[in-house]
């Protein structure tokens, strides 16, 4: 069935002297396709043109198609494991929250007022079962949702809103007329959402961009003064051909610090801003957990913005999806971007860049005035060696994974791929859906323990039990030990023993579930030693690890008897292999025979006859293989 999703006319107010630019603003009329395939259970992986299983981040991937009414979540095979169908489209900020539901930003019609790209005005919230439990819309002639969204611990939601300022707002607030074409100017703001019934929710904070700004063109106006001493506010005189004049695209929020990062397109940076104030705080510029109000704390990627700068400091190029690194990824804490790189000097092509903010563990910036904010490099990228060139002008993002690896959404291509830290590709996915335009936001994975992943998530093993053994031994002597656990998923493990000496032995094993594993060590030298073993089944999926037993090394003594060969001194040690041996210990007494043969490691330090041919004697043993 074909379903016809038709822009109408713009209106009034878009008929009017509106500029166009590189901006990516919304075709006038455009189709949305519903395949005619049968979706339930259904495999795509013809879509999927790369997959490493050994080396891919095992997990489920989320996207939505923009033009499309359907949202998917894929295993690493490219199978549809789960789906939601929507009565709209324009998809953009779509998350699976750790509930189970399904958030999703779309938009219910053409608001003529906001023809811009990025346009929602609607947030959908379905069940795991595709049952639409909560919706909100603010889409008006003077405010629209657009966008990404943030859902906050407590429930509550951070949006993206716009807002329109008339030209006499803009020239009050400093704006150069003649840098004003349109006869309108679209701002930024923040709301914070708590929702309520199933289709309202309350603003209960807010923050706009209008109360930050700062310019120098006409000194009546009381935000006047000095652009290059006031880098924590936003210069409104910036030769920007655009109505939608920020085009703030991605959210993020870091709960430790209680920040808010912005990706801010049309100033090529992202904004960092106290969210611990009250909406009265977060009008001015003091008060909040660090005292600026809501005056930008950091900003990154364009110090030209701030007039700390020139072309060549410039980093970021029409980014998108700006976000911190997670706890327990590689990098946490670590900023990472997609830039765009759309009108980069050096041609036109993207990257994705990692770079450490210079915060303190307070969350306060460093910041030398008359500069630029550090860094000056990033410490990682991807894009940037010929061989790895790809390119989006529009839409597009990237995520750390658990393992290292870095997931890519190349948006307006669909195209989706991980890469390594050594940047190889490990995955590869092109969005099929739908066959016209495949363009998607931005995607998302999930690791296979995730809590929102209902029916299909998968358990980490049971923590192993105290391993058992000898506590007490010598050095040069193998000891076994065993240990167990289950796994919540009844799959076989494999285990790890960490012996405490710098020695692992990993992926012991398959072993079932509640099964018994053991494993046997040496150690060389004299010493206490902590031995912990940890488990993983086939997801990937690891436990945490034991409680440790404590070993206790002490020199081995004994008396050696048989037929030698191939003795060589090495340092403080002899070695040499035994075409067969007597064993001898005393303490307790123990006998062992090597019919076969061992190598042995003595130290030079002995009591008795050691030839080329013959051992015989009291001996302190180094090790016997």
């Amino acid at each position: 069935m074909l379903l016809l999703f038709i822009f109408l006319n713009h209106g009034n107010l878009a008929e009017s002297n509106l500029m166009t630019s590189d901006h990516d603003y919304l075709p006038t009329s455009y189709s949305i396709y519903e395949d005619k395939k049968s979706y339930s259970n259904q495999s795509i992986s013809d879509a999927l043109d790369l997959y490493s299983p050994n080396d891919s981040f095992p997990g489920y991937t989320l996207f939505a198609p923009e033009y499309y009414t359907l949202t998917f979540l894929i295993d690493n095979d490219g199978n549809i494991v789960n789906m939601w169908k929507s009565k709209y489209a324009q998809a953009l900020g779509t998350y699976l929250l750790e509930n189970g539901n399904l958030i999703r930003a779309c938009s219910p019609f053409n608001n003529p007022y906001f023809p811009f790209g990025g346009v929602t005005g609607r947030l959908e919230v379905f069940d795991w079962n595709n049952t639409l439990i909560w919706e909100y819309e603010r889409s008006t002639n003077k405010y629209c949702l657009h966008h990404d969204v943030e859902v906050l611990s407590n429930g509550n939601i951070l949006l993206l809103s716009w807002e329109i300022k008339s030209v006499e707002e803009t020239i009050s607030a400093g704006r150069n007329p003649d840098l004003i074409p349109w006869n309108y100017f679209v701002s930024d703001s923040i709301i914070e959402i708590q929702p309520t019934g199933p289709n309202s929710g309350r603003i209960v904070w807010e923050w706009h961009v209008w109360d930050h700004l700062i310019q120098d063109y006409d000194s009546t106006k009381n935000n006047y003064g000095i652009v290059s001493q006031h880098p924590e506010l936003i210069d409104i005189n910036l030769e920007i051909n655009d109505p939608d004049y920020f085009h703030i695209n991605s959210i993020d929020y870091n709960p430790d610090l209680d920040q808010i990062m912005l990706t801010v397109r049309n100033y090529n940076e992202i904004w960092i801003i106290d969210h611990d104030t009250t909406t009265e705080e977060a009008a001015g510029h003091t008060g909040g957990r660090y005292g600026k109000g809501g005056d930008l704390l950091y900003r990154w990627g364009n110090p030209q913005t701030y007039r700390a700068g020139t072309e060549e400091d410039q980093k970021l190029f029409r980014p998108h999806d700006g976000q911190w690194i997670e706890e327990g990824c590689p990098g946490e804490g670590n900023i990472l971007v997609f830039n765009n790189g759309l009108y980069r000097s050096d041609g036109l092509y993207s990257t994705i860049e990692e770079f450490i903010p210079p915060v303190d563990e307070n969350g306060y910036y460093r910041y030398t005035p008359g500069l630029p904010y550090g860094p000056e490099n990033s410490i990682w990228s991807y894009g940037n060696d010929r061989e790895e060139r790809f390119f989006s002008e529009l839409l597009s993002g990237a995520q750390r994974l658990p393992n290292g690896n870095t997931l890519i959404c190349e948006g307006k291509k669909g195209h989706f791929f991980e890469v390594t830290m050594d940047k190889e590709i490990v995955w590869e996915y092109t969005n099929p859906y739908p066959s016209t335009i495949n363009d998607v936001f931005k995607i998302r994975r999930y690791p296979l323990n995730y809590s929102g992943l209902g029916p299909l998530q998968q358990y980490n093993p049971i923590k192993p039990v105290k391993p058992e053994g000898p506590t007490n031994g010598e050095s040069g002597i193998y000891y076994t030990y065993y240990c167990t656990t289950r796994d919540p998923n009844n799959e076989n493990l494999y285990y790890t023993f960490d012996w405490g000496d710098g020695k692992i032995d990993k992926l012991i094993g398959p072993i079932p579930s509640g099964e018994r594993v053991s494993a046997s060590h040496m150690w060389e030298t004299n010493g206490t030693y902590k031995i912990r073993v940890k488990a993983v089944n086939k997801y990937g999926l690891e436990s945490s690890w034991s409680d440790p037993l404590q070993v206790n090394i002490t020199t081995s003594i004994a008396w050696l008897f048989g037929k030698i060969s191939d003795k060589n001194r090495m340092g403080n040690n002899i070695s040499f292999w035994a075409d067969y041996l007597y064993v001898f210990s005393f303490h307790p007494f123990s006998y062992t025979y090597y019919p076969n043969g061992a190598y042995v490691i003595v130290d030079v330090n002995y009591v008795g006859i050691l030839t080329n041919r013959f051992v015989a004697g009291k001996f302190y043993i180094r090790s016997i293989r």
